[in-house]
C-alpha cells in the first residue's frame, strides 16, 4: 500500500491508489495495477488560484478515480486522496468481489448506507484518520467483515451496529472521544483484538462477553483501576499504559496472559502477578515502584522493563530473577540505584543475572561479566 508523499520543496503532493484485481484464470496469482493522482501546489511562480483549481478538480472528480478499474477488483486503496464522500466513487459495482477497502487520511464524515450495503463481500474496512462521527446503519450489510479500523475519527461511543458484523475479529477505535466501553456483547465470540487507546475511558467494563479476546489495548485513557477482567480467559496481551492506575490487582483470572504493559501509571509495588505464570513481557517503566519483588515465580519472563522507577538497590536481583533462565532483556536505567552504583552498575547487574543479553539499551559484552 502506498501513501502520500510530499517532497521537501513542497512543489508536489502525490497520492497513490493501489488496487489488486482478481485474475479470471485458474492460476491463484492476482494482477495488480497502480493509479496515481498528482496534485500540484503553488510554487516557483504558480498562482494560488491554479492551486485552488487543481484541488477543487481533484475533490469534485471522485467519480473518475476508479472508473478504469475492473469490476472484479478485490482491493482498493485510496490514501490521502482528498475524498469527502464515498457516494460518488462508484463502489457498488465492485460489491461482488471487493474484499479490502482502505480510505485512510481523507475527509469522510458520513458513510452512505446504500453504498456500504452493496459491499457485502468486504472483509477489511480502513477509515483511519477521517471525520466520521457515527456509522448508523452503514455496517448492516457487512456480515463478512473481519477487520474494522475507525481510529482517529470523531466517535463518541462504540457503534451500536456492531451486531451486524458476525465475523469481526479485530477492531480499532484509537483516538476518538469514546467515554465508555459498550456495545461489544454481540461480537463476543469472534473478537480477538480490541484497541481503544487514546479515548476518554475511566473504567474497564462491559467485557464479560468477549470470551475469545486475545489482545486488549487501552493506553492513554483515564482508567484508575484494573477491574472486570476475569472473564477474559484467553487474553494474551494487555496494554494499559499512560493511565492512572496505582495498584497491580485484578489479574488473577488471566491464566494465558503473556504480555503486560503498564508503563506511565502510578504503580507503587510489584504484586498480584502470582497466577500469571505464562508472562513473557512485563513493562512497568515510569511508575513509582520502590523494590524489585514478587517476581520469583515468573519463570517464563523474557523481558522486564522497570526503568524510571524508585529502585535503590540491586540486592534483590539475584534472589528474584537469577533462576529465570528465559530472561534476556532487563531495563533498569534511571532508577536511583544506577546513580548510586555509578561505574559498577552494569557489572553488578550482569553478575547477578548472567543469562541477560541486553541491559537497558545496550547489548551485554563479555567484558561486562568479568570480575576484577
Amino acid at each position: 500500500m502506498e501513501g502520500s508523499s510530499t517532497p521537501a520543496n513542497g512543489k508536489q503532493e502525490t497520492t497513490s491508489i493501489l488496487v489488486s484485481s482478481g485474475n479470471s484464470n485458474a492460476h491463484p496469482t492476482k494482477s495488480a495495477r497502480v493509479a496515481t493522482v498528482v496534485q500540484v501546489s503553488a510554487a516557483d511562480g504558480d498562482s494560488s488560484g491554479a492551486e485552488d483549481e487543481a484541488q477543487e478538480e481533484a475533490r469534485v472528480d471522485d467519480s473518475a478515480i476508479l472508473e478504469d478499474l475492473p469490476d472484479d477488483t478485490e482491493e482498493i486503496d485510496l490514501v490521502h486522496a482528498r475524498i469527502h464522500s464515498i457516494s460518488a466513487l462508484g463502489l457498488p459495482r465492485f460489491g461482488a468481489h471487493l474484499k479490502k477497502l482502505c480510505l485512510r487520511q481523507n475527509y469522510i464524515s458520513v458513510l452512505d448506507p446504500e453504498v456500504m450495503k452493496a459491499l457485502a463481500g468486504l472483509e477489511e474496512l480502513d477509515l483511519y484518520d477521517n471525520k466520521v462521527k457515527t456509522v448508523d446503519e452503514a455496517l448492516s450489510g457487512l456480515s463478512k467483515l473481519t477487520v474494522l479500523d475507525l481510529s482517529f475519527n470523531l466517535l463518541r461511543r462504540v457503534p451500536d451496529t456492531l451486531h451486524y458484523l458476525r465475523a469481526l475479529d479485530t477492531v480499532y477505535f484509537v483516538q476518538n472521544k469514546i467515554s465508555q466501553i459498550s456495545g461489544l456483547d454481540s461480537v463476543g465470540t469472534t473478537l480477538r483484538s480490541l484497541e481503544l487507546g487514546g479515548n476518554r475511558l475511566r473504567r474497564i467494563e462491559n467485557l464479560d462477553a468477549l470470551v475469545n479476546l486475545q489482545e486488549l489495548w487501552l493506553g492513554k485513557n483515564k482508567i484508575v483501576k484494573l477491574e472486570n477482567l476475569g472473564s477474559l480467559k484467553r487474553l494474551k496481551i494487555l496494554s494499559i499504559q499512560s493511565n492512572r492506575i496505582t495498584k497491580l490487582e485484578g489479574l488473577e483470572g488471566l491464566d494465558d496472559l503473556e504480555e503486560l504493559y503498564l508503563s506511565h501509571n502510578g504503580i507503587e509495588r510489584l504484586e498480584g502477578l502470582e497466577k500469571n505464570t505464562k508472562l513473557r513481557v512485563l513493562d512497568v517503566g515510569n511508575n513509582f515502584v520502590k523494590a524489585l519483588e514478587n517476581l520469583s515465580h515468573s519463570t517464563t519472563l523474557g523481558e522486564l522493563w522497570i526503568n524510571d522507577n524508585r529502585i535503590d538497590t540491586l540486592d534483590t536481583l539475584e534472589p528474584q530473577l537469577k533462576h529465570v533462565e528465559t530472561l534476556r532483556t532487563i531495563y533498569l536505567e534511571r532508577n536511583p540505584v544506577q546513580a548510586s552504583e555509578g561505574v559498577n552498575y552494569r557489572r553488578k547487574v550482569m553478575l547477578a543475572l548472567p543469562q541477560v543479553e541486553q541491559l537497558d539499551a545496550t547489548y551485554v559484552r563479555q567484558v561486562d561479566r568479568v570480575v576484577d
